[in-house]
């Protein structure tokens, strides 16, 4: 269905377990370039209970996946009927969703984001577009990072487009073709040791702001073999409740200063991430709003240009993406890069549902 104007809302769930980050997009192509109109954007934060089935679901057996991924779909198309029937939005081309990763082990050929099951497109009574990482892990890829095509295509302005969310992850053009990886863990760890005060995250890095850098323990995140791997690499949840945590809770510190000293080596793994110092960063995500993770990082790259976008866009950048992955797959495009999952080709993944 190739056609100039797409209506679609954009669906995505991370792994900061922020909530549901919904977007209506209002896509065109012309000429061979997209450009986009976001004209309503929502986050839908997760109840407690929820929050803690989806921290704690990567333990799960099997029959309780199940069980979840079902109760998670019924969910998700409640938020998202409820986002849809609020705007009063009509005349959609596509629902183009995410889901929720719980288990991300693409060395093992296996991904698993819930709330991508059929009967989300019944409970909807609009066609769905989801599920885009199984199919490139199934051929072979990382599954993951799927949002640089959306940075080539609606971004294409800026040196480096990152995301700091539960990881931080770059895309970037390396010899006429797209590069990106995921650079380290980020909120999942922050959030993890803001929780343990009483809190859901660390506003603006106040927190850490007060603590002291453990070098110790600095030199040691820095050791991670994660760090000497070649792009195409991803993270998912399991490796920081299996590394990156136990690595830290070896250190009897305060937990102002874990944070710390995790916000330095953020920033220092960022920095040696990128080819070059100089030019444009594009940042979005939660993290763009933790004010001394922007400034670890802008010491470590004093010639870089930090851009942070309006909150719109630093808020719903994913929900966007994804959305534009849906249309693409809608009209038999590319969408997921080969030099970025690190796939045998190009391909074009996703299920539709009617």
């Amino acid at each position: 269905m190739k056609k100039e104007y797409y209506n679609v809302i954009g669906v995505m769930s991370g792994t900061s377990l922020d909530g549901v980050d919904l977007a209506h997009i209002l896509f065109s192509i012309k000429n061979g370039k997209w450009t986009f109109e976001m004209l309503e954007s929502e986050t839908i934060g997760y109840s407690q209970s929820w929050i803690i089935i989806l921290k704690t679901a990567v333990d799960f057996s099997k029959k309780q996946l199940q069980e979840v991924n079902e109760s998670y779909t019924v969910l998700l198309a409640g938020i998202i009927d409820a986002f849809i029937q609020k705007y009063n939005i009509k005349n959609l081309d596509a629902v183009c969703s995410h889901g929720h990763t719980i288990l991300h082990q693409p060395q093992n050929g296996f991904t698993l984001q819930i709330g991508n099951l059929p009967q989300i497109a019944i409970l909807l009574r609009q066609k769905v577009v989801c599920d885009f990482r199984v199919h490139d892990v199934q051929l072979g890829g990382q599954g993951a990072p799927l949002v640089p095509i959306g940075d080539r295509i609606l971004f294409s302005d800026y040196d480096y487009c990152m995301n700091l969310g539960g990881f931080s992850n770059v895309s970037f053009e390396k010899n006429n073709q797209r590069v990106a990886f995921d650079i380290s863990p980020v909120n999942t760890v922050l959030n993890f040791y803001a929780n343990q005060l009483g809190l859901d995250y660390d506003d603006k890095g106040a927190i850490s702001s007060t603590g002291s850098c453990n070098q110790t323990l600095l030199t040691q995140l820095n050791a991670l073999d994660f760090y000497t791997q070649l792009p195409p690499k991803s993270l998912g949840f399991e490796y920081v409740k299996e590394t990156v945590l136990p690595l830290i809770e070896n250190f009897e510190i305060p937990i102002n200063d874990k944070l710390n000293t995790f916000t330095e080596h953020v920033a220092i793994q960022i920095a040696l991430a990128l080819p070059t110092q100089t030019g444009n960063l594009f940042i979005t995500g939660g993290g763009a709003y933790n004010d001394f993770l922007i400034a670890r990082i802008q010491f470590y790259l004093p010639k870089m240009t930090l851009i942070i976008p309006e909150k719109k866009i630093l808020e719903f950048k994913e929900a966007l993406i994804f959305a534009l992955l849906g249309v693409l797959k809608l009209r038999g495009e590319i969408n997921v890069l080969s030099s970025v999952t690190g796939v045998k080709w190009d391909h074009s993944s996703g299920n539709i549902y009617l």
